[in-house]
């Protein structure tokens, strides 16, 4: 039985629009919902209903009302939502013009810049008027290669008010990583910041963009943002520009909003193209919108007093999350750079100086700070705090307790998960109902998520495969260069019919609990018994001499066998001795079936770009497959390692 960790007061619920949300679905259905699971059952057998009080509720802006919620709510893929209805996903996002702060701004060099809301809705007019004059038309590609600056979100919204589509990369992507994305595309525009910093370095961007320019010959201009450096040389960038040259100075130009279809392709986010090149997922205008804001008012409990912070680069999905903060009108705090320097604290100094009150991060850092013995709650000053956010990840039981130990008793600790395929989560945060340790606090609102064992049947207490039976309105719209929806329908349906398959293994406990496991496709099958990778990794995690690890099921005499790879503190050696505490902890916490046949020491870890363990490109590497994409992870160069371990071809 999981452990409660915290609840909410009578008094917290009652003020949170979680609890507005549901006195209004019961007065307007004459419904006497009191608690979550309730609303939830409401939410998902009644789609239409439940979306369009969403709709209302967090107030979307249109030109014109819409002729129907959804088509045809048992159909996917392929559902038509909100048809008729006309917007602009940037005037949503720019409806307050006020002298309140919407964005903080600092990065390593500790700068801080702040940007009013009337600033904001300046900046990106002055932008907007030279992409108009270029001819930027609804459906052109504009992109970034950015830091998480203010810039980047002034691009966004000025490139989206035209109705052009963005798509973004972060700047530590190496230059085929942004080809294997932008040149699927053929974007027309592309944004770029000199340089960036990361880890008290100087990090130069601007001969990685003169070679990228070379294969990407649909761009016109290159806006190039000072960042690093005030006035940097841009004589070796074909068709660049300074930004200050750019942007439109004088009397600030009008800025029209182009009216659209709900439907209308706003964003292209990709997989993270560890098998071949990354998929190319188109999103809709206003499904990201509706559901994300349903996410930030409803989920997260995001107000317009609240600061917001993510941790999180333009490469990730959870900066678009964190940009749709804006149509809340809360102050967002966008940080760029290394999260420990220059020191450990450095994040919680921010949290503290900025008196943020929803902090997001990844299960990593957290892990990381729990290896580095940073005790926030104890050297700073977090009382506006209320929330935090983890994803990523799954977040172990020993991340869950040191929140509440080292951080702060009394918050909500949303662990959430979804995906960039639909730009937001299916399970995470309930801001009425108690957090248990090791689990996310419930399905979301509206998303008919089940998970399915082997023979495609729901159950309960029971791990199994992620499922949605329902559409929901940020799904993809289509895949980029897909006319059949090939790619589309082999990504999500091939092993269900009309149902999304979301490729991780979960379990929902009779409370409505979730616990996410891992990835479904690094599964392991010992024996022909299914081991989450997640159940490991929360247990390993917790052992002082291993700074990170990887699981993999390695075929073996026709059976396969758990292999564990683990990275050691600095210092630490992979003895007998530790060997045997690992296998231990892992026979008394999980079952004998976890203990792994190999315990093996390696000097890194593989990651994607987005900090996700690559379980399967180290399985493909120890069974002499080839890995397609190197380009797609982060340090790409540990795999070599891997290749060479000879005690895998041994008892």
């Amino acid at each position: 039985m999981a452990k409660m960790l915290w609840k909410p007061s009578d008094q917290r619920v009652r003020e949170t629009n979680m609890y507005r949300f549901m006195t209004q679905v019961n007065r307007k259905y004459n419904k006497n919902f009191a608690d979550y699971d309730s609303l939830y059952q409401w939410s998902v057998q009644n789609i239409p209903e439940f979306w369009a009080l969403v709709w209302d509720f967090v107030g979307i802006k249109v030109s014109k009302p819409y002729d129907q919620v959804v088509d045809d709510p048992g159909k996917m893929p392929g559902t038509k939502w909100f048809p008729g209805a006309r917007l602009n996903f940037a005037e949503n996002l720019l409806r307050y013009r006020d002298d309140r702060t919407a964005l903080i701004f600092l990065g390593e060099d500790r700068e801080v810049r702040k940007i009013t809301y009337a600033q904001l809705f300046e900046e990106v007019a002055r932008i907007a008027k030279p992409l108009k004059d270029m001819n930027i038309k609804p459906g052109d590609r504009v992109v970034g290669f950015m830091p998480n600056m203010p810039e980047t979100i002034f691009a966004m919204l000025a490139a989206t008010s035209l109705g052009a589509t963005w798509s973004s990369c972060s700047p530590d992507f190496g230059i085929k990583g942004v080809l294997d994305r932008f040149g699927q595309i053929q974007p027309r525009v592309l944004f770029t910041a000199n340089g960036y910093w990361f880890k008290g370095k100087e990090m130069d961007s601007l001969e990685r963009i003169s070679n990228i320019l070379k294969d990407l010959p649909s761009i016109e201009k290159v806006v190039v943002v000072p960042y690093t450096r005030k006035k940097p040389d841009i004589t070796g960038i074909s068709k660049g520009v300074h930004y200050s040259d750019f942007r439109v100075s004088g009397p600030v130009p009008a800025l029209d909003f182009v009216q659209l279809p709900f439907d209308h392709p706003h964003y292209i986010m990709y997989s993270s193209g560890t098998t071949g090149l990354p998929k190319c997922m188109v999103q809709g205008a206003g499904g990201v919108l509706i559901n994300q804001l349903k996410e930030l008012m409803i989920h997260t409990d995001l107000r317009r007093e609240d600061t917001i912070f993510y941790f999180t680069t333009c490469g990730w999905m959870m900066w678009n999350w964190l940009t749709c903060s804006l149509a809340v009108g809360a102050t967002l705090v966008l940080y760029d750079g290394n999260p420990f320097h220059p020191e450990p604290g450095a994040l919680w100094k921010m949290a503290q100086d900025h008196k943020i009150n929803v902090f997001g991060t990844s299960a990593g850092y957290i892990a990381a700070l729990i290896g580095a013995g940073v005790k926030p709650g104890k050297e700073y000053d977090l009382s506006p705090l209320k929330a935090v956010l983890s994803t990523g990840s799954p977040l172990s039981i020993e991340g869950f307790e040191y929140v509440y130990r080292e951080i702060k008793e009394d918050i909500q600790l949303a662990s959430i998960s979804g995906g960039s395929d639909i730009n937001g989560c299916f399970a995470g945060g309930n801001p009425i109902g108690p957090v248990y340790a090791g689990e996310l606090q419930c399905r979301y609102l509206g998303m008919k998520v089940e998970a399915l064992d082997e023979n495609g049947k729901p159950v309960r207490n029971q791990q199994g495969e992620l499922v949605c039976l329902a559409p929901a309105p940020s799904m993809p719209i289509y895949f980029w260069d897909d006319p059949k929806g090939e790619k589309y329908h082999n990504a999500y349906f091939d092993v269900y019919p009309g149902v999304w398959r979301h490729g991780d293994f979960i379990e929902i406990n009779d409370r409505g609990g979730v616990t996410i496991y891992g990835r479904s496709d690094a599964t392991l099958n010992p024996g022909g018994v299914r081991i989450g990778t997640a159940e490991i990794y929360r247990q390993v995690e917790g052992i002082p001499e291993i700074e990170d690890s990887l699981v993999v099921g390695q075929d073996w005499k026709g059976d396969v066998r758990v292999v564990l790879f683990v990275k050691l503190a600095q210092g630490k050696t992979l003895t007998d001795e530790l060997k045997n505490k690992i296998r231990t902890i892992l026979r008394t916490n999980a079952s004998p079936r976890h203990v792994p046949a190999k315990i093996v020491a390696v000097p890194d870890i593989p990651y994607t770009l987005n900090m996700k363990k690559v379980e399967l490109a180290v399985k493909k590497v120890i069974q002499g497959q080839e890995v397609l994409n190197k380009d797609a992870l982060r340090n790409p160069e540990s795999l070599d390692y891997y290749a060479q371990i000879k005690e895998l071809n041994q008892d």
